[in-house]
């Protein structure tokens, strides 16, 4: 592999980091948000994200991708500069993830005990001091395994970027084997998404040992 080979899948490989940890910035909190109005009491609240749920994760990500850049020109006829592409990724990958987490915490505060709640009431605390002191931790410890998986998938979903020629290490990669003729380069981003993945794993597990510690 040549010198400037590897500097140019160095870069894709940090605008690949760069839209993982992006993305997960994003979806984390907002999959809570999407969660809270899934679980909401109100129906007007409640059908409405339930249909935006069924609709993000029943069409494909890379659809969402081209929605999602393509609709400001076809809507309101805005020109698209070079820089949305990479925002469009981040928006598109933020809000499909957000609603795989969202369904992932609701399975975590569903799985927490009425008697848990209970508890939380007979010592005087609020609705919400309950949710965020005694029922979200408990959720987010329940739902690690879940999240972990959805992450090590966000690790390799990052290739898709390629759809809006975001030069991220595939594209990188696919490029460099077309103009010289040689598997190095993906051999390379095979090893760069193991690694990656290897080390995800590798945080996530710590951080579900964290929490069983803490109980």
């Amino acid at each position: 592999m040549s010198w400037q080979m590897a500097c140019e899948l160095a870069e894709g490989g940090l605008v690949s980091i760069e839209i993982f940890f992006l993305t997960l910035v994003f979806s984390l909190p907002l999959g809570l948000v999407i969660c809270g109005g899934v679980l909401s009491r109100y129906v007007f609240v409640r059908v409405p994200t339930q249909v935006f749920i069924s609709i993000m994760r029943g069409t494909p990500l890379m659809l969402q991708l081209f929605l999602v850049y393509f609709s400001p020109y076809y809507l309101v006829g805005m020109r698209l500069a070079p820089w949305y592409r990479f925002t469009a990724v981040i928006i598109a990958f933020s809000l499909n993830y957000a609603c795989y987490f969202a369904e992932i915490y609701r399975g975590g505060i569903l799985s927490v005990s009425d008697g848990q709640r209970e508890a939380a009431r007979a010592l005087g605390l609020t609705s919400l001091k309950t949710f965020f002191f005694v029922v979200l931790p408990q959720a987010i410890r329940n739902s690690l395994p879940s999240i972990t998986n959805e992450v090590i998938t966000l690790v390799k979903d990052t290739s898709l970027a390629f759809a809006l020629s975001v030069l991220e290490i595939f594209t990188v990669a696919r490029m460099a084997a077309s103009a010289n003729t040689t598997l190095v380069p993906f051999v390379a981003v095979g090893v760069f998404y193991y690694v990656f993945n290897c080390l995800v794993a590798w945080v996530m597990s710590r951080a579900e040992k964290a929490f069983r510690l803490n109980d």
